[in-house]
């Protein structure tokens, strides 16, 4: 259990009987009437952002939520492959909960978020940058990069994104995870 004032972002408590995450909140003392918390909650299953007011004091669940390294096998029909890096036990995930399943390739480190009480997955965090290599691109034209212009790019993992038209085929390029972009070229 916790109140109010124990509020952090990234916390996880149970609303709603579901599991949310706090992406932002904020203590209101108005002049006039009591205090009250304005809290952005996060639906760890869907994803779904709501507002909420909590008055302040109030007590709430909070879950217990692990991280845990895994790395990733394979994927087939059933869904993703992971063996815990520990235990070496094999678990089978959903693509739904995996934050970037298209840049993931065989041999990935990645964290699970584990509900510790249930020990059922809620999610799948990839690190924030991912190298991998460039197979497939159009060669650039010199001289052409007066503007950010950019081209498609398929990737070993058979992701597209769009890069700077001086990436060439067989290039290893830094990918940010979160945002699905081109980062950098690694060197």
């Amino acid at each position: 259990m916790a109140t109010t004032a124990d509020f952090r972002n990234g916390m996880c408590i149970e609303y709603n009987n579901d599991l949310y995450w706090i992406v932002e909140f904020q203590h209101v003392k108005p002049g006039k009437g009591a205090a009250f918390v304005r809290t952005k909650l996060k639906n760890v299953k869907t994803g779904r952002v709501l507002e909420n007011t909590f008055n302040s004091g109030v007590k709430v669940n909070t879950a217990r939520i692990e991280k845990r390294p895994h790395q990733f096998l394979y994927k087939d029909d059933l869904g993703y492959h992971f063996m815990d890096s520990n235990t070496f036990e094999q678990t089978q995930i959903e693509e739904s909960i995996i934050n970037a399943p298209q840049f993931m390739k065989d041999g990935q480190e990645v964290e699970i978020l584990v509900h510790d009480e249930t020990e059922t997955a809620l999610g799948v965090d990839l690190p924030p940058f991912v190298e991998l290599q460039v197979t497939y691109t159009e060669p650039g034209i010199k001289g052409d990069t007066a503007t950010n212009a950019t081209k498609a790019a398929e990737l070993e993992t058979g992701a597209t994104i769009q890069v700077p038209l001086f990436i060439d085929q067989d290039e290893m390029i830094r990918i940010d995870t979160r945002t699905g972009s081109y980062h950098e070229r690694v060197k």
